[in-house]
């Protein structure tokens, strides 16, 4: 179908992806086969790759650059979009960051995210009875959410795969391959039904034991702290010369933008969307985690000392994650025994159908010494 369109169409950048094309892989395969939209497409591509060079485009690059993405116009080329579980999603993000590649020259400008269908508020709720019925039994949320990991092959082969690459001479910078600790942080995260990795990662404990578990989820001795502490900014320019990272930091611009007067503490009034996007970032560069055990705080291992003239966009950084309204909402697991007592409306952010299986699980199995 698609080709007989092509062949009744002229071949124009504009009039050519103006047909529906929602992921960028089809979008591009469907450009490339148009003269004139390749030309404009390869153009775009030479743009990209300048701007990963130190010295910056001159104004004559800038403005030839600026019009092959005028060029595009509203073409489906320029609008659109990844799946975060899709195969080839690094090519995907690729090239929509090559056509958006004047989205990436300031540090705060990456507010149009790549990824389509953030989660949805309702799919990440249970009713009352449930989350009451389970707090009551689950000395400790982590362990249990450990627990029902095991039940899934395919949550327990990853979730062992990357404790196993992480936990290789994790404390030693000499031995820790962290880029490989990544990698399957982000296999585990990716690939990984949300029901368990939500549940692993945002585990509501009661004291440090628990505490110490959910921090630990990470194995951050290697994913995420060094011997020193990096400069915020150094942080981000690592994270922004990735298409990953990138690219999840964009979503997580997006669906994280904190809203004072929002009852929720997010612009976007989808907080599970955030706490989608906060996963995201684990396993990248700008990898977050839980300051102690003793608390449902968050942050990045780096620092604004030595910042010099641009101390303020260094705080803006560390501020995303440390001072952020919405992120900041997960703190409300650590009221949900209360929130039980007082029959107020549940919150917790798991699905229907997985809290019946960990309910089953937690009500049957023995307890367990951590």
């Amino acid at each position: 179908i698609l080709l007989v369109l092509v062949l009744l169409f002229p071949a124009c950048p504009g009039d050519l992806l103006a047909l529906p094309r929602s992921d960028c892989i089809a979008a591009e395969q469907l450009c490339l086969s148009d003269a004139a939209c390749n030309v404009t497409y390869r153009t775009l591509e030479d743009c990209a790759l300048a701007k990963t060079r130190v010295l910056p485009l001159d104004h004559d690059s800038r403005v030839r650059c600026l019009n092959a993405e005028l060029t595009l116009g509203n073409s489906s080329l320029l609008h659109c979009k990844c799946h975060r579980r899709m195969k080839r999603q690094e090519h995907c993000l690729r090239v929509f960051w090559t056509v958006h590649s004047s989205m990436t020259d300031g540090y705060f400008n990456l507010e149009t995210s790549p990824y389509e269908n953030p989660a949805n508020e309702e799919h990440w709720k249970t009713d009352y009875n449930k989350l009451a019925a389970l707090l009551s039994d689950a000395t400790n949320p982590c362990l249990k959410a450990t627990h029902v990991c095991n039940l899934s092959k395919k949550c327990v082969r990853l979730r062992t795969e990357y404790a196993s690459i992480c936990t290789k001479g994790a404390g030693s910078e000499d031995t820790c391959d962290r880029r490989k600790c990544h990698r399957g942080l982000r296999n585990f995260f990716e690939k990984v039904s949300e029901d368990f990795t939500r549940r692993i990662l945002f585990c509501p404990c009661q004291d440090e034991l628990c505490g110490e578990r959910r921090r630990k989820t990470i194995v951050p001795d290697c994913s995420f702290h060094s011997n020193t502490k990096p400069n915020c900014l150094w942080l981000l320019d690592s994270c922004l010369e990735d298409h990953i990272c990138k690219s999840r930091l964009a979503d997580f611009q997006q669906n994280c933008q904190p809203a004072d007067m929002s009852p929720d503490g997010c612009s976007q009034h989808n907080h599970a969307a955030c706490l989608q996007a906060y996963m995201g970032m684990i396993g990248t560069p700008m990898t977050p985690n839980y300051v102690s055990n003793s608390s449902v705080e968050v942050s990045l291992w780096c620092t604004c000392e030595s910042s010099g003239n641009q101390k303020e966009k260094c705080d803006q950084i560390l501020g995303m994650f440390e001072s952020n309204r919405c992120l900041g909402k997960h703190q409300s697991f650590r009221r949900i025994r209360e929130t039980a007592q007082h029959r107020e409306i549940p919150i917790l952010l798991i699905s229907r159908s997985y809290s019946a299986l960990l309910l089953r699980i937690v009500l049957s199995s023995p307890a367990v010494s951590p």
